[in-house]
């Protein structure tokens, strides 16, 4: 499979470089950067949405799904980014919405205006149900003044779309193909698992009512019509489905080769085991347990069933992971790398999220008012009406928002981080002391470097399976990757001590393929340890 030995890299456009001085970042910003992705060793840029936007939603409310919005520049340098992407071995993968518009939309201005036609682009009735919006409040609103309500599960101004008219299938698949056409070979679908909805939509007081509208039978249906009409055409091609809410049989349909859906799907379990309760506006430290158990059912089961995983620490959703799962304070460095070993030596393929590279931590911002993202800004009044104080709401806010990893990329220790010569859309980060210019020969990059070379070069890497190790270790996450004659044992620990372990006979005496310390005692991991044993 073309994506196995691959290597992808998310770019937040709007925060990793500006060349316009504008505050924002925009595509000549990316095509000046390439050399440096290209030295990295991905094969793979994934952009988030660069297209015609309100920006309700940092641009997954699209307007236009075929231009460039202005702020990002022209379809011209949207070219020359492909061009000049492919001529170092880079291909480009773009975000897909294709679950919502924004209700500035055509298809939706259209509808409002009375057009029928486009009125069946959307779930539009005259009794809402009682489906809870993913940014809070009820998901239905009114639809003009016709007494009418149309169904928004994110934003207000997102727009369900209804995959069920097969006109609107139509005109989503020729969008793919535009792009397509364009030279683009990579698709990350944005909550692709939500399309597949009932005819009729009815209220369920279970779970915000996720159970009526999340992974249904459908949607693989849908996906496979979708993969026929457009991306399976081109054997290159590299799709990922973002999947909300989702379950592990679900992703290895939605990944079998032989089903012809997508290549991999994203989850984001592991990502919420830092929630008190299952509430993500909380404030509590990470169960690894629940870590580790999270990653051994997916990693064994979805090897055992012929899925495929999309790996993943960080996106421009998530706090920065070093911050989330390592004493960062005294650990950064060996924390960054062993997080990196965790995924990059696992069955899956996986992202780096920009900065990952150079260990970029959170951001110290001192007030509400240096946020941005909507999301944080309504997570904080709800706390604030619920009982929170000030203090405690905005220590949430710091450790829990979207803008944490969205602060512009940290070039140099210049103004600004060296993203622009005006004032950033989002105030930087840290860049005095973790920046691309003191850190690009440092540690962690090296180490990126070693992992992504090893992925290209070693099929155990790329296609072994995935067997769970040392289930019953309270601080190390180990596993075994096996393929042909040749396994290998990954052992990480996830603590700030020195912890005492027995390597499993069979790798007694085994070669170290990778290590990020400089040594090794015999059964014992420094903190933050990453270590792989090959036999």
């Amino acid at each position: 499979m073309t994506f196995k030995n691959k290597v992808i890299y998310q770019i937040y456009p709007k925060s990793f470089l500006d060349t316009t001085g504008n505050g924002i970042g925009d595509i000549q910003g990316i095509i000046s950067k390439l050399d440096y992705l290209a030295d990295l060793g991905i094969d793979m840029i994934w952009l988030n949405p660069i297209y015609p936007s309100p920006q309700r939603d940092n641009g997954y409310d699209i307007s236009d799904y075929t231009a460039i919005d202005p702020v990002f520049g022209t379809m011209a340098d949207f070219d020359k980014l492909i061009a000049a992407a492919k001529q170092r071995g880079i291909d480009v993968m773009l975000d897909m919405v294709l679950n919502h518009v924004s209700i500035e939309h055509e298809w939706f201005q259209k509808a409002l205006a009375g057009d029928t036609y486009y009125q069946d682009f959307f779930f539009i009735q005259d009794t809402p149900t009682d489906w809870v919006s993913k940014f809070g409040g009820n998901a239905w609103a009114p639809f003009g003044d016709t007494g009418n309500y149309y169904l928004h599960l994110f934003d207000v101004t997102q727009a369900d779309l209804n995959w069920r008219n097969e006109h609107v299938r139509k005109a989503l698949f020729e969008v793919v193909n535009f792009w397509r056409e364009k030279g683009v070979y990579g698709f990350r679908f944005d909550v692709i698992n939500l399309i597949g909805k009932d005819t009729l939509l009815k209220s369920n007081p279970v779970n915000e009512g996720k159970a009526e509208y999340t992974d249904k039978p459908l949607t693989h249906d849908y996906l496979h019509m979708l993969n026929h009409a457009t991306f399976g055409q081109d054997e290159a091609s590299i799709t990922v489905g973002e999947m909300s809410s989702t379950t592990i049989d679900n992703c290895i349909l939605y990944s079998q080769p032989n089903r012809h859906e997508l290549s991999m799907a994203f989850n984001f379990h592991h990502l919420k085991v830092d929630y008190a309760d299952g509430q993500k506006w909380t404030k509590s430290p990470f169960d690894f347990q629940a870590l580790r158990t999270l990653f051994h059912s997916w990693g064994q089961q979805m090897s055992d069933g012929h899925g495929w995983n999309a790996l993943f620490w960080n996106n421009h959703d998530q706090p920065r992971a070093i911050n989330r799962f390592i004493d960062y304070k005294n650990f950064r460095i060996k924390g960054a790398t062993m997080l990196a070993a965790s995924i990059h030596l696992s069955r899956g393929t996986p992202y780096i999220y920009m900065g990952e590279e150079i260990g970029m931590i959170d951001p110290d911002f001192k007030d509400m008012s240096d946020y941005v993202d909507v999301e944080s800004k309504n997570a904080y009044q709800s706390l604030i009406e619920s009982g929170h104080s000030h203090e405690q709401a905005f220590e949430i806010i710091q450790i829990k928002s979207r803008d944490n990893a969205r602060t512009p990329m940290q070039w140099d220790n210049s103004a600004n981080a060296g993203f622009s010569t005006g004032q950033p859309w989002l105030a930087t980060g840290n860049h005095q002391e973790i920046n691309v210019e003191n850190d690009k020969d440092g540690e962690i990059y090296r180490f990126y470097k070693q992992l992504i070379a090893f992925r290209k070069s070693d099929q155990l890497i790329a296609e072994g399976s995935y067997q769970a190790a040392y289930q019953d270790s309270d601080t190390i996450y180990g596993f075994i990757r096996e393929f042909e004659d040749r396994k290998l044992l990954v052992l990480n620990n996830f603590s700030n001590q020195v912890v005492n372990f027995d390597i499993l006979t069979e790798f007694k005496n085994s070669e170290i393929l990778i290590n990020n310390y400089s040594d090794y005692t015999e059964n014992s991991l420094h903190p933050y340890q990453a270590i792989a044993f090959l036999i």
